[in-house]
């Protein structure tokens, strides 16, 4: 996620020996930075386009790296982040080279979903977290527990069904505000976060009432995190069986 410091020594390894390194960043710091490590370096973004469905995006992406496989070229694709983590090329390109008989695998790298745990000091064990992208959890029904974490990746989009957007309004994040006030009250407090990408930036960390988030400044990169709003309720059945079970009177039966 952020330029030079999270990557893993094998990752820089694959970039440093490919012979064709595909690249699906927007930033030109660490366009130079991969450069530096390989001579043939390529950029996935103009596969981008305003009005272009990022379905066809993708599908030219995981061709454009597929063409060079097939040429005999061993190749690379480097992708911010983990590389499976909200990115559909990187898993498509492996699994239609596998098909073909190529070898390909995954090299895991560290997520936004890390850099959140550390920046907000939140230990997923401590009351659980449940992630879901924005729109998807528009589209479906799901069911909520507000006693862990809510984690909605990609609120800047909310609500997109035409996979040619890079942005939606107020009017869609308040069908969101509705969704998310039948579990957690309007003045509960949510996190709007963002990664930092260079080592000069700090993380976004703004703090807003559920009730604000129509009116707050989200892009796509930002991704929002509610708190619990509710205690954990124990079971208390279960652990009346498991009192019996350390006292050894149940058997395990």
């Amino acid at each position: 996620m952020t330029l030079g410091s999270h990557i893993t020594p094998l990752a820089r390894s694959y970039i440093e020996k490919a012979d064709v390194v595909f690249m699906a960043v927007s930033d030109g710091f660490v366009e130079l930075w991969l450069k530096e490590m390989n001579t043939d370096v390529r950029s996935l973004q103009p596969f981008y386009g305003e009005g272009k469905s990022r379905a066809d995006s993708y599908r030219e992406m995981v061709e454009a790296m597929l063409a060079e496989v097939r040429n005999g070229k061993n190749v690379c694709g480097a992708f911010y982040g983990h590389p499976g983590v909200f990115a559909l090329p990187p898993h498509a390109a492996i699994e239609l080279a596998r098909a073909e008989g190529y070898p390909a695998h995954m090299e895991p790298g560290i997520s936004a979903e890390d850099c959140l745990y550390a920046d907000l000091g939140i230990d997923p064990g401590s009351y659980g977290c449940q992630h879901y992208e924005a729109s998807q959890f528009l589209f479906y029904r799901r069911r909520i527990d507000p006693t862990a974490y809510l984690i909605l990746w990609q609120v800047g989009l909310v609500g997109d069904q035409s996979l040619a957007r890079f942005s939606t309004g107020p009017a869609y994040r308040q069908l969101l505000v509705e969704v998310l006030a039948r579990d957690y009250p309007l003045e509960h407090e949510l996190i709007i976060y963002r990664a930092a990408t260079l080592p000069i930036h700090q993380p976004r960390i703004e703090r807003a009432p559920l009730a604000q988030l129509r009116h707050a400044v989200v892009e796509l990169a930002d991704t929002l995190v509610i708190p619990p709003a509710a205690p954990l309720l124990r079971d208390e059945r279960n652990l009346a069986r498991l009192a019996k079970l350390d006292a050894g009177s149940d058997n395990g039966q």
